[in-house]
């Protein structure tokens, strides 16, 4: 019943066959064997023999035919020689990171397919027109949130042939519905605040009018490159940031005490009560690590806006956790791939792993709250 030569396999295949059968029927407009209108000069013209793959293996199939060759099957079109589903498997194992060799054979094991490598990557390609278009499509007028971060892949230089480290940039807004939403990715040799503001020119250009509070990591130079673009926006550096970068500066026995007295900055209930505390850290470890305090005061303008939100709104945007999630992700997927041979490559596997992200739920937490809050603090501007 079910084996490679099994009654069902050949069901599959008879069906299919009907369905090309009556596809012809309607094209040409009357049934096989009937006697066909004198006027009409079309008529069947056999069929043709070819091989599909498919989730059963390899299989043969009979293609309807006419004589003035101006039938194109819906079913099994012209030129198609996969079925069922065969390029969402190859595009799934390729979001999880596979290779495609590790695809190849993966086919081969389980569905018997013996697929080859140019094969794959052709699959994979077509993803190029989606991505372009996910990349240029219009976004809303207004995003309450919106946190900019980067990453690290390896990705070999077309020019030099030598794999580098370069920035993938990412912009991950928040709705005014409260839905985490992908703005797009953008991939250069070094993150920097130059090329930040290209990023903010066009998203201008894709509709974006007014972010109200933007979560940088803080590069120097990120807060004037938004401001530049969005007058009006509150730049925020994010919280964890600076204390993973205040933890590099400790050793590994005082980095849960340095982490502890830390805590009180950050969970102040105003800016006058965070700065005091951080004078009291600063008293305590100034001798021994002298540069987390200046560095936590360079920071500081873009630090205070922090203390004028209530805890509904900082525990959005007191970490990147929502991006950190999505680059959790990310490092999941690429970690599998030692480099990438051209920046489309890198771009096809981030592009998938971000639509696998958003589809595991894009809702924000206890975002009501925090609506009615950014309604309040930003009247005018939330609704308009």
């Amino acid at each position: 019943m079910l084996g490679d030569a099994g009654l069902m396999k050949e069901l599959k295949v008879r069906l299919m066959e009907r369905m090309l059968g009556a596809e012809l029927t309607a094209h040409l407009g009357y049934e096989a064997g009937a006697v066909p209108p004198a006027e009409q000069s079309n008529r069947r013209n056999g069929v043709a023999a070819k091989r599909v793959k498919g989730s059963d293996g390899e299989v043969p199939l009979l293609v309807p035919r006419d004589r003035d060759g101006s039938f194109e099957p819906e079913l099994v079109k012209k030129g198609q020689t996969r079925i069922d589903g065969v390029d969402d498997k190859i595009i799934g194992l390729y979001a999880a990171g596979l290779s495609v060799r590790d695809i190849q054979a993966h086919l081969e094991e389980l569905y018997g397919l013996r697929v080859s490598p140019d094969l794959i990557s052709r699959v994979t390609d077509a993803m190029l027109g989606e991505v372009r278009e996910w990349q240029h499509r219009a976004l809303d007028r207004m995003y309450p949130i919106v946190i900019f971060d980067a990453l690290r892949v390896k990705i070999r230089d077309a020019d030099s042939r030598m794999v580098k480290n370069k920035a993938v940039y990412i912009a991950l807004g928040v709705t005014r519905e409260g839905e985490r939403e992908v703005l797009g990715l953008w991939i250069a040799d070094n993150e920097g605040a130059k090329f930040w503001l290209s990023v903010m020119n066009e998203l201008r250009n894709r509709g974006v009018q007014d972010i109200l509070i933007a979560v940088v990591d803080g590069l120097k130079g990120f807060p004037e490159a938004i401001t530049a673009a969005f007058p009006e926006t509150m730049v925020q550096t994010c919280i964890v940031h600076l204390i993973r970068h205040s933890m590099n500066f400790c050793s590994w026995k005082d980095r849960k005490a340095v982490a502890a007295d830390l805590r009180p900055i950050y969970e102040a209930p105003t800016a006058e009560e965070a700065a005091r505390q951080l004078e009291v850290f600063e008293e305590k470890w100034a001798g021994k690590y002298p540069s987390i305090a200046p560095a936590w005061r360079r920071a500081w303008a873009e630090v205070t806006p922090f203390y004028a939100f209530s805890a509904a709104i900082r525990k959005i945007i007191y970490t990147t956790n929502a991006v950190e999630s999505l680059n959790r992700v990310l490092r999941k997927t690429l970690k599998t791939k030692g480099s990438f041979p051209t920046e489309e490559a890198a771009t096809k596997l981030i592009f998938l792993a971000i639509r696998n992200f958003e589809k595991g739920g894009r809702a924000v937490r206890e975002w009501v709250a925090a609506r009615n809050q950014l309604a309040i603090m930003f009247a005018g501007r939330f609704d308009a």
